[in-house]
């Protein structure tokens, strides 16, 4: 079956799922609140502009709703499209409350349509090699943990956007490092404590929130760690890093994107040879995580013909966002 998309919002990152619906099926409407924006895109894509999300769901044939809006839309844009009949992939992070993803839940089950969330760096390779080492018991029991998350944002990315404020974006950890906390649940399973603090020292002027954070972390499993995330590196990104000491190993996966392997040392273990990754997503004057949506694609369109293939569904998103709220909740402002 040739699934029929339409793609919601058309910003930076619009354009790579873009070229990889077209690859997977057919872009036939795009949707943006600024007319020349979507008109642009619409001509540059080959499918028929909106500036009203409404008049879309409600004049076009489409089967598959992409949302690539700002984090604070996802939610309300999510449940209209399940409501209307459509399955939804929605960027991350699938929403910035837990309430709000708990009523996107409830609209894919109460409609039988899927809602599917982009976790594209579960796809990098050296996470794929920690998660099947993790699997297999190659480190025994995990003792303690480290998350690095040293990247820069500047005032011109803040500047006349919805970045930064707390109604549309939320916080750092949404918008820049929910991946990273997709995969602490992922690799290690839930919280069971948290203590952390948060500051704001050089986006005053421009964010409503911390630009820097750190958290103490107990997990179920009784590992104990930390995050340190900030958007504070020096002029370009810097890190973003999960280090695991083990009882037979340690194993740290960095990069400036979670793409290479650090440090590996496993008993009875060589040091794997993987595959090249792809390429950070490119913004103009910063990068974002390394670039795997036409895996995400390829897994969706598996999903949705066979029933019994896993993909990201909403359930399984809504852990990160948990975790970020755990965090925020016991993490106070110092600065």
């Amino acid at each position: 079956m040739s699934y029929r998309f339409a793609l919601i919002g058309c910003g930076r990152i619009a354009a790579r799922h873009a070229e990889h619906i077209r690859s997977q099926g057919r872009l036939v409407a795009v949707c943006d609140v600024l007319p020349e924006r979507a008109a642009l895109f619409g001509r540059q894509f080959g499918a028929v502009a909106y500036t009203s999300f409404q008049d879309l769901l409600k004049k076009e044939e489409i089967d598959i709703v992409t949302v690539c809006t700002p984090n604070g839309c996802h939610a309300g844009q999510a449940i209209q499209s399940l409501r209307s009949g459509r399955h939804v992939l929605c960027e991350k992070p699938m929403s910035i409350s837990v309430r709000d993803g708990l009523q996107m839940i409830d609209a894919a089950s109460g409609s039988g349509k899927k809602l599917f969330v982009v976790k594209q760096n579960r796809y990098n390779p050296p996470v794929q090699e920690a998660r099947k080492l993790l699997l297999a018991g190659k480190l025994g029991k995990i003792l303690s943990f480290q998350i690095n998350c040293f990247w820069n944002r500047t005032e011109a990315y803040y500047k006349d956007s919805w970045r930064g404020t707390k109604n549309m974006d939320g916080g750092i950890l949404f918008t820049q490092f929910s991946h990273f906390t997709d995969l602490l649940y992922w690799f290690l399973g839930d919280i069971k404590e948290v203590s952390g603090f948060r500051a704001n020292y050089l986006h005053r002027d421009c964010i409503e929130f911390e630009d820097t954070g750190t958290a103490n972390i107990v997990m179920h499993n009784g590992a104990i760690g930390n995050i340190h995330y900030t958007i504070n590196s020096h002029k370009q990104n810097m890190e973003g890093s999960f280090t695991f000491f083990g009882e037979r190993g340690t194993l740290k996966i960095g990069g400036q994107y979670l793409n290479e392997i650090d440090y590996f040392s496993v008993e009875n273990e060589e040091r794997p040879v993987l595959e090249s990754g792809k390429p950070a997503n490119q913004y103009g004057h910063y990068q974002g995580s390394m670039s795997n949506h036409h895996i995400v694609y390829q897994e969706l369109i598996k999903s949705l013909d066979d029933p019994d293939h896993q993909f990201m569904e909403a359930a399984e998103a809504l852990k990160s966002i948990e975790i970020i709220e755990k965090i925020y909740s016991a993490s106070p402002f110092v600065l």
